[in-house]
């Protein structure tokens, strides 16, 4: 009777699969919302920034040990996520808003801390890459060689669909 039942299901999910449309499958893992000041003092926020890549980078101060080894792998190829409009984003879980001192261009986030915990950081650094479509393609712990970021920005979702094209049927 066992077999029966698991024949008559197995059938039952190949026949109509078979005539089923491919289904296309998403993982999306939606960027928490932050905001910071611009240009003028005018409140932005990432949502503003959609079409261009975002590096934040979370650390527990500017004076964090990390922060600043990151700080100085980035300025290595800088010119080149310029060249991509990369956004540099910094939240501080200390709550400072002071500029960051660096080649680098950097946004400071408000209120850091509720970043950091929107983020889900627990320690005192953490780097998120998110895409040009909002989402976090890649977030760690450790500090990122430029390489591995410019890989992860270069080969994100966004960025491969973009250079997807239609196969002809």
């Amino acid at each position: 009777m066992n077999r029966f039942f698991l024949s008559a299901v197995l059938a039952a999910a190949f026949s109509t699969s078979a005539f089923a449309a491919p289904v296309k499958t998403v993982v999306i893992r939606q960027a928490p919302e932050f905001s910071y000041l611009a240009a003028g003092n005018r409140s932005q926020s990432l949502k503003s920034l959609r079409g261009q890549p975002v590096v934040l980078i979370i650390a527990e101060s500017p004076d964090n040990r990390a922060f600043r080894k990151q700080i100085k792998y980035l300025r290595e190829i800088y010119s080149q996520f310029a060249s991509r409009n990369v956004v540099f984003a910094a939240a501080f879980k200390d709550g400072s808003a002071e500029p960051v001192e660096s080649d680098v261009p950097f946004a400071i986030v408000n209120n850091g801390p509720s970043v950091a915990f929107a983020y889900g950081v627990e320690d005192d650094f953490s780097i998120a890459i998110i895409g040009k479509d909002g989402n976090i393609d890649y977030q760690t712990g450790k500090v990122l060689t430029p390489q591995r970021i410019r890989d992860v920005i270069k080969n994100s979702f966004a960025v491969q669909a973009e250079a997807r094209r239609e196969i002809p049927r």
